[in-house]
């Protein structure tokens, strides 16, 4: 079941941003090589472009993909790690309370109100519900992640060590430099 959800969560990811930029490249085709295009086109992309970004922020959240700036906080013992780690998930996690909250009045309003897309004939409040379901997503991650911070099973936010890879590939471009040069110097 777990594999299933990971599998359609990237393939929906994967989805919007191949129909985004299908879009926009058909859309470039036809205004520039026809002088023509779909008067709905740029809002449709908007609509694409905000589903992505608020779908794939859990997502960016799940495989560690967001920076992470803990200079300071690996600096700490691991307790004091998970103690302050604790409570930036709990203030990250009172930020999406108070995002849920907002989007879920901002969209019963616009369901209420009845209000269509300007350029398309659809609910405006259908088409911005990724408000909500994309902060959902996002608290979601953040409860399993304060809970394996509670367990022990983590120590912070997952991310990538940026430093640590620049640092590798930077060793990685050295030792081939150094390669390429000894064997030039050996061709002579």
């Amino acid at each position: 079941m777990k594999d299933l959800v990971n599998t359609l969560e990237e393939k929906v990811i994967s989805l919007l941003l191949v129909m985004m930029v299908l879009l926009v490249f058909i859309e470039v085709i036809l205004r520039f090589g026809f002088g023509t295009g779909f008067m709905w086109a740029q809002e449709l992309t908007l609509l694409i472009s905000a589903w992505f970004v608020l779908f794939g922020v859990s997502y960016g959240l799940k495989v560690g993909a967001h920076i992470g700036v803990d200079a300071i906080i690996k600096l700490l013992p691991h307790l004091w790690q998970r103690i302050v780690s604790s409570v930036a998930v709990v203030l990250s996690l009172a930020y999406c309370g108070l995002f849920l909250y907002g989007g879920w009045i901002y969209l019963a309003k616009m369901k209420k109100i009845g209000i269509e897309l300007e350029d398309m004939e659809f609910p405006a409040w259908l088409a911005h519900s990724i408000l909500f379901i994309g902060i959902l997503f996002l608290t979601v991650r953040l409860v399993q992640l304060l809970w394996r911070i509670i367990k022990g099973e983590r120590n912070g936010f997952p991310h990538t060590g940026e430093v640590e890879e620049s640092m590798h590939l930077a060793e990685q471009l050295k030792h081939q430099q150094e390669e390429e040069n000894q064997h030039q110097q050996e061709k002579k």
